[in-house]
């Protein structure tokens, strides 16, 4: 039976947020009812609310969340109402040429919902962030969206493995297969790159640097594991990286801004046959420019990170665990938990740089 709950929708672009009445439908094949319990106000939140991702208004935003599933569809055997869940915005196909090769990270037909949540006011039908849509009391996903964790994990942390921690870790881990002893910059340290410094010191990194323009953030970025930083407004970050590395560079930098101009010093700032990580997340309209022959010359891998190159039923139970097991601080990462009808008011404190997470919490 279909049901109206509360939810935070973006109207148009770059207009404020509001709460409005939505209609979430029965769950059809497939798909799976959330109760949402926290769900974390991610920067993509506000690339969807300034018309960076498309222009489908509105859009119901949220999607770093984690709940308790309420009702399945027809079809659905992994998951079953009472399952504690994170959502994930990338459910594998299990059939495409990605899938079938063993690479399920990589799966080339990810999928959402196929009914659409709407207005209850006129009906419009609303598009969900990143197929999730969890500022909301509850939301409609594919079942494939819900990842099985330990119920036992408060919903405020488990969420953020749903996007941004995930994202940042796995650009670590999976992506840029930091190891034991390796040297790593990251650049940017909002709560992305504040992930994957936490990734590299699981790993085992020996050095991690921090690069940002804040003092403020490079001060947390240290607290999440960071041996060293740079504060890129005062000096070149890639002489002060390669100051730091003997003069040869990180044999991995991941780059957690999404710019043209910082993609440049995490492609410089890395050592013969390093690797860059790409895992910000860029705007249309940015174009790369670097000589041919230097990337000939400095041989190495420049990848980009999809999601952490994660594997939502492999690495949100394991890293739950880490967490529980106290090796992995994922409090650390939330600031402030809000209400519902504060998410406009995060988004400003967003922009100005005072909270590594803003968390909805229901």
């Amino acid at each position: 039976m279909a049901q109206e709950v509360r939810g935070v929708i973006a109207p148009g672009k770059n207009e404020p947020v509001r709460v409005e009445t939505l209609v979430i439908p029965a769950p059809g094949p497939g798909e799976a009812v959330v109760q949402v319990q926290a769900c974390g106000v991610c920067h993509t939140d506000l690339h969807y609310k300034q018309g960076g991702i498309s222009d489908d208004y509105p859009f119901l935003l949220g999607h770093e969340a984690a709940g308790v599933v309420e009702e399945v569809g027809e079809g659905v055997t992994d998951v079953a109402p009472g399952d504690f869940v994170i959502l994930n915005w990338r459910a594998v196909c299990g059939q495409c040429r990605a899938c079938k090769r063993g690479r399920p990270w990589y799966c080339f037909d990810t999928h959402n919902a196929q009914q659409k949540m709407t207005l209850a006011s006129t009906g419009q039908e609303l598009e969900p962030a990143l197929g999730i849509g969890a500022f909301a009391e509850k939301t409609l996903v594919a079942a494939g969206q819900c990842t099985k964790v330990d119920p036992s994990v408060s919903p405020a942390v488990a969420g953020l493995l749903g996007c941004g921690v995930m994202a940042g870790i796995g650009a670590a881990i999976n992506t840029g297969q930091v190891g034991r002893g390796d040297t790593v910059a990251v650049i940017g340290c909002g709560g992305v790159g504040d992930a994957a410094i936490a990734g590299a010191r699981l790993a085992g990194a020996a050095r991690i640097i921090a690069v940002d323009i804040d003092d403020r953030k490079l001060t947390t970025a240290e607290k999440m594991g960071a041996t060293h930083s740079v504060n890129s407004a005062t000096v070149d970050p890639v002489e002060a990286i390669r100051e730091l590395t003997g003069g040869f560079g990180a044999d991995v930098v991941i780059e957690a801004v999404g710019r043209p101009e910082t993609y440049k010093q995490a492609f410089y700032a890395r050592d013969l046959a390093g690797t860059v990580v790409l895992v910000g997340v860029p705007t249309p309209e940015m174009k790369l420019e670097l000589p041919l022959l230097d990337v000939f010359g400095r041989g190495g891998s420049l990848k980009s990170s999809w999601y952490g190159d994660c594997l939502p039923s492999r690495d949100f139970p394991m890293l739950v665990d880490l967490h529980q097991q106290g090796r992995l601080d994922l409090g650390a990462f939330v600031t402030e938990t809000i209400a519902l009808d504060e998410v406009e008011k995060a988004f400003e404190r967003m922009h100005g740089g005072d909270v590594l997470r803003s968390v909805v919490v229901f």
